[in-house]
Formats: C-alpha cells, sequence, structure tokens
C-alpha cells in the first residue's frame, strides 16, 4: 500500500471508530429499552444506519464501505462496551452481508442499497429445512432459528441442502450435495416471535419459517463459493465463518471491557459489609484486577495479531493460507472465553449489589454467558484446533 492508499486507510479507519465512540452512550442509553422489547429500539437502528454501521462489510461497488477487518472488528468491540446485544446483531447482520460479493450487482443493490437494507438468517443446522431445483429457482420449505437482527432486517436468508425433482440430492463435482444461500424478504417469511431467553434478549433472534415457497435463481448464491465470487478486493478472501469468529470474539471482548470498566467504577466507593474499606483498597481484588486487564489485553493483542496477518497476506497474494485458519479459531475462541472469565471475576467481587437489574454488571452477565453459548465459542473448537496442530485431521468443522 502506498503513502496515499495508507493516509487514506488510516483516515477512514479513524472516522469510523469516531463513529463508534459517538454511538456507545446511545447504546447503552437504548439498552434497557431493547431489553424490554427484545429488540434493538427504532432509535438506535437509526442511529447506526445515519452513520452507515450496517454497511460496514458491504462492496464498495454497491455503495458500502469495504472496511478492513481490523477497523470493522474494533468498531464492534467499541459498540459492545455501551450494549451487547445491539453490537451482537451488528455481528450477524454483517456476517450476513458477506453474500453480496456473490450476488449479481443488482440484486445485491436491490437488497442492501437502501438505508434499511438489512439482512439476516439463522445458522445452517441439520433437517432445518431443504429446496427442490425447479425451472427458474428452488422450491423452499423449512423452518429455522436464532435469526439474530431480524427484526429491524428487511430481508431473510436460510442455507439449505438442494435436491433434484425426483428427490435425489444435487450433487457437487466433490460428490458432496449442493448447498445454496436463499434470500427472500422478510414479509415473505411466517415470523415465529419465540426469542424468550437469559441473556442477549435485545436481539430479537427470532424463528422464521417458509411453506413450498419459489425463490428465483438470481436471489441465491453459492455462500464462499471462489466460483460465484465477484468482486476482487482483499475482504472477499475472508469466508462469512472467519467474519463470524471474529466478529463474535470481539463483541465478548468488548461486553467484558465494559463489565471491567463498569466494577472500577463501583470498586472506588463501595464498601463491602463489615469491611473497613472500599473494594479497591481490597488487596485480593487488586490482584484480581490486574490479572483480568493482562486476560484481556493478551487474548485482544493474539487475535488482532492474526487477522492482522491475514489481512496482509489477503492484500499481497490475494488469498489466506490455510495455516491461518486454525490460528483465527483458537484466538476467537480463546477470546470469548477470557472475556467470560473477566465478567465473572468482576461480577463475584461486585457481591450482592451485582444481582439487581440496575446493576451495569447484571446484563453484562448474562449476556456473555449466553455468547458463550453460540457456536463460536464452543470448547470444542480447542480440540478441533489441538488435533491440528499435532497433525491429525480435525473432527470438526473449522468455521459455519
Amino acid at each position: 500500500m502506498d503513502t496515499l492508499e495508507a493516509r487514506g486507510a488510516d483516515s477512514l479507519r479513524q472516522d469510523y471508530l469516531a463513529r463508534a465512540r459517538e454511538l456507545r452512550p446511545i447504546l447503552a442509553a437504548g439498552g434497557d429499552e431493547a431489553e424490554r422489547r427484545r429488540e434493538v429500539t427504532p432509535e438506535v437502528v437509526d442511529a447506526l444506519i445515519e452513520r452507515g454501521i450496517f454497511k460496514m462489510l458491504l462492496p464498495k461497488s454497491i455503495g458500502g464501505a469495504e472496511l478492513d477487518p481490523l477497523t470493522y472488528t474494533a468498531v464492534l468491540e467499541e459498540l459492545a462496551r455501551g450494549d451487547g446485544s445491539t453490537a451482537w446483531c451488528l455481528g450477524q447482520n454483517s456476517g450476513c452481508s458477506m453474500i453480496a460479493p456473490y450476488l449479481a450487482p443488482e440484486i445485491a443493490r436491490e437488497i442492501f442499497g437502501g438505508p434499511h437494507g438489512i439482512l439476516a438468517w439463522g445458522p445452517d443446522l441439520p433437517g432445518a429445512g431443504r429446496t427442490v431445483a425447479v425451472e427458474g429457482g428452488y422450491r423452499l420449505t423449512g423452518r429455522w432459528g436464532f435469526a439474530t437482527g431480524s427484526r429491524h432486517a428487511t430481508w431473510l436468508g436460510c442455507h439449505v441442502p438442494v435436491v433434484e425433482p425426483d428427490g435425489s440430492p444435487r450433487l457437487l463435482s466433490n460428490g458432496r450435495q449442493q448447498v445454496r444461500t436463499m434470500l427472500f424478504p422478510k414479509s415473505e417469511a411466517r415470523i415465529i416471535d419465540n426469542w424468550y431467553v437469559l441473556g442477549l434478549r435485545g436481539t430479537g433472534s427470532d424463528s422464521y419459517a417458509l411453506e413450498d415457497h419459489f425463490v428465483p435463481q438470481r436471489y441465491t448464491a453459492g455462500r464462499d463459493n471462489e466460483e460465484e465470487l465477484r468482486e476482487k478486493g482483499p475482504l472477499y478472501k475472508f469466508t462469512s465463518g472467519m467474519i463470524y469468529a471474529m466478529s463474535f470474539s470481539h463483541v465478548s471482548m468488548g461486553i467484558a471491557r465494559g463489565a471491567y470498566d463498569a466494577f472500577i467504577e463501583i470498586a472506588r466507593d463501595k464498601v463491602p459489609r463489615g469491611a473497613k474499606g472500599t473494594l479497591r483498597e481490597n488487596n485480593v481484588i487488586q490482584s484480581q484486577i490486574a490479572q483480568c486487564e493482562a486476560r484481556l489485553k493478551s487474548a485482544r493483542a493474539y487475535l488482532r495479531g492474526v487477522i492482522g496477518e491475514m489481512w496482509e497476506e489477503a492484500q499481497r497474494d490475494s488469498r489466506i493460507s490455510p495455516d491461518q485458519h486454525p490460528q483465527l479459531r483458537l484466538a476467537a475462541t480463546w477470546a470469548i472465553h477470557q472475556a467470560r472469565d473477566v465478567v465473572a471475576t468482576v461480577y463475584h467481587a461486585a457481591g450482592a449489589a451485582a444481582i439487581f437489574e440496575a446493576n451495569p454488571l447484571e446484563r453484562r452477565m448474562r449476556d456473555i454467558h449466553a455468547g458463550t453459548q453460540q457456536g463460536q465459542g464452543r470448547a470444542v473448537h480447542f480440540e478441533t484446533v489441538g488435533q491440528m496442530l499435532m497433525g491429525l485431521p480435525p473432527e470438526g468443522r473449522m468455521f459455519r
């Protein structure tokens, strides 16, 4: 990257970080209402739209920012310090937007071009749905859940195996069944309001269903299929699974940093029952806080170091080495688990006051544990990476 390009990239990075810092108190102020509504409030959604936050990963060719992954994830981390649910939605909606470079430009602009061009979908769980190939497209049937950010989305999608009209699986050249991503207006789906959960309540991650619904071929794509990739920028050498891993790990670290900051404020004034001094004067608390700082900063440095190496490689070689895949998987999972431990540490250190909804630690404790239950935080990832590091074939998938 020449000097002029570097200056432009740095200016863009600083601009988006400034937008995130401006938005953080807005997200924090809307957190209680988002919890009650079980969705991000319209006011917060509008504030995000006005600042182009939903378009961070969209191609420049259709009006997106096409941010580098280090800037994008730093924005998510900053926003998560204000409200975990909103940042979690942005991680999901942004990951979904990574389908745009696989679509014909006119279709990508139709879906993502307007201010409310936001896409959501749920994970590709086995047996959730199937689609039959027919003339001009597909007949789609199924039910999908965990559609984070779907309440403020205008389009939905799903990833489904394709079968022929006779019911036989449509196979690829490698012998695997073809899976395609189907996109359709949210108004065409039956929305199932079932998001009653412990943490990340504000994400509005409803379920949705379709029955024998026709989806034209042009509104489908082979997700992460390089043969269908239309955009050549280095950002699109990252798969959507990689984007999810780096997104939700940064959201987790943002939640943890928010909890850490809140505890520092609490510890300045709170005098525990039976104690002579404030929490911050307690030697045990002092040691715990130092270790929390080390956990967060070391996990962040590892994760962002790996992402930085991948970004440099994508720019230089127009590819990402397979050797980087387990490193990102390990760094992202490790960061999520370190974030969870930091939140748990400061929550318990705060004492009984932390159990009340008015306490800034209460929601963060619920949110971080709900996030750890999500696929990116599964402890089995450590086994998968360990197998690869020791020269064994991995038993699990690296990214989904």
